[in-house]
């Protein structure tokens, strides 16, 4: 019975054959890589796939560190997402969801309040209604006569108030953007790094596939050899 399992030149450890790679089949740089830490580590070597991803992560977070510089906080995540195998997507939906303050929400509904035509028409419709009501029922004698002091003082006062609430609310916005355009970058990145690992499995799959065509052409010319040699074996007994 052949034996399923292989000894990792590397760790020296038993995996299933399924996992066995040949140290001919990686990439240049990923074997720089990894007989920078195990010089013995040859052609003739072989390492399991699990231990292969290891030097792949390896390899891509000194690749961000060397263009990069310094490992941002986005970055490290983006890399933990990526060696987890975990989504930054549900991150953004929980983003969007938190709980807003009472403050907040009210900031929100004056914003949305105050730039819309009812705003306008219910605004003009008051400046109104104050300007007859003073004019023909207290004929320009009651609370407010012209030029309508009172009424100048509360459109101030609500200007004055009406704009820092709207502000609030836009900056809280301009933060929501800011945390959107970060998780846009880091979901990019992650896409970047996906493809990166993508070209290097079809890489491995492309050499892979082409060792064991060779090795079927190898065992092909061993067979046709075994059977010239019977042939000739047999004219020479024929004469």
């Amino acid at each position: 019975m052949e034996n399923s399992t292989f000894i990792s030149d590397i760790s020296h450890k038993a995996f299933p054959l399924s996992e066995r790679i040949s140290a001919t089949t990686i990439r240049h740089s990923i074997l720089k890589s990894i007989q920078e830490k195990y010089p013995d580590f040859g052609e003739n070597s072989y390492v399991a796939n699990s231990e292969l991803n290891v030097f792949r992560e390896k390899y891509i977070t000194d690749y961000l560190t060397k263009e990069l510089g310094q490992l941002s906080d986005l970055e490290q995540r983006v890399l933990s997402s990526f060696q987890n195998n975990s989504t930054l997507s549900d991150k953004v939906e929980n983003d969007d969801n938190t709980a807003l303050t009472f403050g907040q929400k009210v900031a929100d509904k004056v914003a949305t309040f105050g730039g819309s035509w009812t705003f306008i028409i219910s605004f003009c419709s008051f400046l109104l209604v104050w300007i007859l009501i003073n004019i023909f029922w207290f004929k320009n004698q009651g609370f407010d006569p012209y030029p309508y002091i009172l009424l100048n003082l509360i459109l101030s006062c609500i200007a004055a108030l009406q704009a820092p609430v709207i502000m609030m609310s836009q900056n809280r916005q301009e933060e929501k953007d800011r945390i959107r355009a970060k998780n846009d970058y880091m979901i990019n990145l992650k896409s970047e790094l996906e493809i990166r690992m993508l070209h290097e499995k079809i890489d491995h799959l492309i050499m892979h596939q082409q060792e064991e065509l060779l090795e079927i052409q190898k065992v092909q010319i061993d067979m046709m050899q075994d059977i010239l040699q019977r042939v000739n074996q047999k004219e020479l007994l024929e004469h």
